[in-house]
């Protein structure tokens, strides 16, 4: 400042030393995380600004977005073991170590997971849920899973438990939801109807990632994979949104659970995808189940990383539903 203690004065000479072909600011329609610029600032900037570079401003959201979207190697490394921690909390949660059938709510299971979060000296980036679908109920709809069910619901044999999860550490976010059998007494694993029901869930996960190509835009994918999950047989339904440095963060975002049939034209939502990402595989398949009367909704969630290679899960996905009180094969004996 001793030299041009004027700030504007010096960035105009820096713009005219540096002739750019384009002059990137912080304003965006659609990503409102490349929309910080306030407008004294905008204002006062372009009337320093030559006329002749007027036309030269453009939005730098692509700058931003691919800056928040990327992970680099060091980070994946932390996300596996922020993934291995999510999926142990929630097998933990999910146990007779934390649930007495007939006397445990749901509620109760909930704040165990804050509280172990907690303990362990991390955070949790929403207030986990825990819900049941059982034989006598019937389905409602998808968002009662996560806002509307009722408080303090207890627990009982033959309960299929779901729960949505994710915590923070380092600056990254893990968002996962798994499923939990409460076996009745005389039961050593979960009936056939809901492990097959599982199986669709997956299913439709793979029409997901299989479908997931560097270059296009997340409508692109979510058509695909709707069509080709619905032309087997399913009934699905993907919300699948980017993952990282924010829970719900920027990028290819994959359908939202309102817009199934993609979001709009117009909307920087509609983003092509990119490698070096992470993502919360987000789905549900409904099933209908002919022993309980009724339809359910498997509900799945994953942290998955798109790379090079392609598609991956960070560490993992569920395949089989966890069971209360745990059997002699998961428990490794």
């Amino acid at each position: 400042k001793e030299k041009e203690p004027d700030q504007w004065k010096r960035l105009i000479e820096i713009i005219e030393e540096r002739s750019p072909k384009k002059i990137g600011l912080n304003f965006s329609k659609d990503h409102n995380i490349a929309d910080g610029l306030d407008k004294t600032d905008y204002d006062e900037f372009m009337s320093y600004l030559p006329k002749k570079y007027h036309s030269k401003v453009v939005s730098a959201e692509q700058l931003a977005i691919r800056w928040i979207e990327t992970r680099t190697p060091r980070e994946m490394i932390i996300y596996n073991q922020l993934v291995t921690l999510t999926h142990d909390i929630i097998a933990e949660a999910f146990s007779e170590k934390v649930i007495t059938p007939g006397i445990t709510t749901t509620t109760e299971v909930e704040w165990w997971m804050r509280q172990k979060v907690s303990d362990l000296g991390l955070k949790t980036w929403f207030h986990p849920t825990v819900d049941v679908q059982r034989s006598n109920d019937e389905l409602v709809g998808h968002l009662y899973s996560f806002s509307g069910r009722p408080d303090e619901m207890i627990i009982m044999p033959g309960d299929l438990l779901h729960c949505d999860f994710g915590i923070t550490y380092l600056r990254l976010n893990t968002d996962c939801q798994e499923l939990a059998y409460v076996l009745r007494p005389e039961e050593k694993e979960a009936p056939i109807y809901l492990r097959k029901a599982l199986e669709d869930g997956n299913k439709v996960q793979d029409f997901l990632t299989e479908n997931m190509i560097k270059g296009r835009t997340g409508n692109e994918i979510l058509k695909a994979a709707l069509d080709g999950a619905k032309a087997a047989g399913l009934r699905p339904a993907i919300y699948t949104h980017p993952l990282g440095s924010y829970g719900h963060s920027a990028g290819t975002t994959i359908g939202m659970w309102d817009s199934q049939g993609g979001v709009m034209k117009d909307d920087g939502e509609n983003y092509p995808l990119n490698p070096n990402t992470v993502y919360a595989i987000e789905l549900n398949t409904t099933v209908t189940i002919p022993e309980w009367k009724r339809d359910i909704r498997i509900m799945l969630e994953e942290a998955g990383f798109y790379g090079e290679n392609g598609f991956r899960y960070v560490n993992g996905r569920q395949t089989e539903l966890l069971l209360l009180p745990r059997v002699q094969n998961q428990l490794g004996n």
